[in-house]
């Protein structure tokens, strides 16, 4: 038993999940940080981090129009890049709202039911802090080392003659 002291007198502490021997509610349930008593000091406390935030999404929207690194394709590579044009799995437009809108909207739907706006506020700037990091790394990564599309030969020699 670690700490050698009686489990006994551990287990009377409490009468049950969260409500102390002295009937009173637990700290935690009587605190509640809403938008409005805390949302401001929190907002300017963190500003810092918002604009990290917009500084890293122009990082992103300039990286995402760069010019790619050009990359000589011969024509015994064009065997691998023949493959037919499709149009694509998830669309563009969706990638941000999967990616960013579905979580807000669930740490929303816990704030409603906890009325907790550090907790609000952290797990947003997070995962718009994640998926921007994501974003620039994959658009860095792509345009130096990238590799012609599959269906490159389709896309720039559509009526199939080089």
């Amino acid at each position: 038993m670690r700490g050698g002291g009686n489990t006994q007198n551990c287990a009377q502490t409490t009468e049950g999940p969260g409500t102390p021997v002295s009937g009173q509610p637990d700290r935690m349930q009587q605190v509640q940080h809403t938008v409005q008593t805390h949302g401001y000091g929190l907002a300017r406390k963190h500003t810092y981090d918002w604009v990290v935030l917009i500084l890293l999404a122009a990082v992103v929207v300039v990286l995402h129009y760069a010019p790619p690194f050009n990359r000589f394709v011969g024509k015994d590579m064009m065997t691998d890049i023949r493959y037919p044009v499709k149009q694509s799995t998830v669309p563009a437009w969706a990638v941000p709202v999967i990616s960013m809108l579905c979580p807000v909207l669930v740490f929303i739907a816990l704030y409603v039911a906890r009325r907790d706006v550090y907790d609000l506020h952290h797990a947003t700037l997070g995962v718009i802090f994640a998926v921007l990091i994501t974003a620039a790394f994959t658009d860095v990564i792509k345009n130096a080392v990238g590799r012609p599309r599959p269906d490159f030969f389709w896309r720039c020699f559509p009526d199939g003659r080089q």
